[in-house]
């Protein structure tokens, strides 16, 4: 990846890919690693899955591991992973650790033999990722991290609508994520420090990857190795010495393509948006409100197009608002996009095909995040 500032260079295209060639796993037997919150979205989601076997959980709380084996069905639980790797009752492992633990873990799954999905960030740097990955392929083994946004079907529909050209060529790319972290919750407890504090980036760390991600995979494909220009403000509006960081503004520019990344704690509603701009119109996904938006140009003429504009979108939004209310009432969350993720994932993993995230996602991912995060990028 090469986001050039500079005399900063760092190209994707100088590392040589190793993809390993990997067997087919019909009865892929599935181990996880981490009790909290995120492993019940996984739990669920692999126990929809046809011939997945769930043969481990493992926590350092011994109630939570036991509780969460019991709760869905997993045939053992264990408070040391190590042990449970030597089982030999494994073939594949989610690690659902905080991002800290996530080199050691990861490292360790691999070195024994395990194929690895991993939550974001897969590691702390682009050197980090890279060595994991290193591991991985000398191991002939698979390395995925989360993308699940990328499966919201939100996300999907925009990305259909973007590629049937709807909106034209596209111009400009914006993630944006709103979401307050200091108000409450697990990360303002200034006696009990969350532990994502520490992160490089603080606790905006642990969802940076998201908005970096769906950011690049909007962007044309030749646009995505090369940035002429990034800008990145990190700021700490609410003070203090807790956080870190509160407030991310980041402008990129490919070409004459321009990106944002866009985080902020300061306003309401909570609110995690793609919106992508063209030569012929704009369309955004919003995926905690979930709906999808389209202006582009229409039968009518220029004077009809906004009328028929804004009846097509009312049309749409009144069909997400009961979409979501009835997304509610089932229990259907932000992480929806978490079990197609994970189902294209395993059919990778049972036929012997290549992971829906791949290396190149993962390794632009890291990248811009290391960009983002460099003192000579920042202003």
């Amino acid at each position: 990846m090469s986001l050039l500032v500079g005399h900063s260079e760092h190209s994707s295209s100088s590392h040589t890919v190793a993809t390993p060639s990997v067997l087919p796993i019909e009865q892929p037997r599935t181990a996880v690693i981490g009790g909290g919150k995120i492993s019940e979205q996984h739990l669920r989601a692999l126990r929809a899955i046809e011939g997945v076997q769930l043969t481990g959980i493992c926590d350092l709380s011994p109630a939570l591991a036991q509780f969460t084996a019991e709760r869905f069905g997993v045939a053992a639980w264990y408070t040391d992973y190590r042990a449970m790797l030597e089982t030999g009752d494994v073939d594949v492992v989610h690690v659902l650790t905080p991002p800290a633990t996530h080199n050691r873990i990861v490292r360790d799954c691999l070195e024994n033999g395990h194929h690895v999905i991993v939550e974001k960030p897969i590691a702390l740097s682009n050197a980090g990722f890279r060595d994991l990955w290193e591991v991985a392929a000398s191991k002939g083994l698979r390395l995925v991290e989360n993308h699940n946004y990328r499966f919201n079907e939100p996300v999907q529909k925009l990305e259909s609508a973007v590629a049937a050209g709807a909106i034209g060529a596209v111009e400009e790319v914006e993630a944006r994520m709103v979401l307050n972290i200091r108000e409450g919750g697990r990360y303002a407890d200034e006696n009990l420090p969350h532990p994502s504090h520490q992160l490089p980036a603080g606790v905006i760390h642990e969802f940076i990857s998201h908005l970096t991600y769906l950011l690049l995979h909007f962007l044309p494909e030749d646009k995505r190795d090369h940035m002429d220009c990034v800008r990145a403000a990190w700021r700490n509006h609410g003070g203090g010495g807790l956080f870190k960081y509160d407030d991310l503004d980041a402008r990129l520019m490919a070409g004459a393509v321009h990106g944002r990344i866009r985080f902020s704690c300061r306003q309401w509603p909570d609110s995690l948006a793609i919106t992508v701009r063209g030569t012929d119109g704009m369309g955004s996904a919003e995926l905690f409100h979930p709906s999808v938006s389209l202006v582009k140009r229409r039968a009518g003429g220029q004077h009809l197009t906004p009328l028929v504009n804004s009846l097509a979108n009312a049309a749409m939004l009144t069909r997400s608002g009961f979409g979501s209310v009835w997304g509610k009432i089932r229990n259907r969350t932000p992480y929806e996009g978490l079990n197609r993720y994970l189902r294209l994932t395993y059919n990778a993993f049972q036929s012997g095909g290549e992971p829906i995230v791949g290396f190149m996602d993962m390794d632009r991912t890291t990248g811009l995040i290391d960009e983002l995060l460099a003192p000579e990028n920042q202003i």
